[in-house]
């Protein structure tokens, strides 16, 4: 797989969680982002809060579309993205490809209005 390919895809229902050897091979794809606490994670930064709000505002439609949401931890000028799938493991949560998937979008996003 690609980042061209998840940036292609569409989030779907799922119910088992990727392998280990899954996750790190997509988070290869995408830059920046981590696994922090079972979670995918990424800090984007930015000049001040108005353009933080403006970059929520951004990723809003993607994540409504694609029926995927994260959690956000707002302050000043940082965002902090994190995605997980509260679905799999019957219901236990985890990580698919769906996080992904979001995660690539999130960042085409950032690097085409912020940077």
């Amino acid at each position: 797989m690609t980042l061209t390919d998840l940036l292609e895809k569409k989030c779907r229902p799922v119910e088992t969680a990727l392998t280990t050897a899954g996750i790190d091979e997509l988070l290869a794809l995408i830059k920046g982002w981590a696994m922090v606490d079972g979670k995918v994670t990424k800090a984007f930064d930015f000049h001040d809060y108005y353009e933080t709000l403006a970059f929520i505002n951004a990723i809003a439609y993607v994540i409504h579309a694609e029926d995927h949401h994260p959690e956000l931890v707002v302050t000043y000028n940082r965002c902090i993205v994190k995605f997980d799938t509260h679905s799999v493991n019957h219901g236990k949560g985890g990580i698919s490809e769906n996080d992904f998937i979001c995660a690539a979008k999130v960042d085409a996003i950032f690097q085409q209005s912020f940077t």
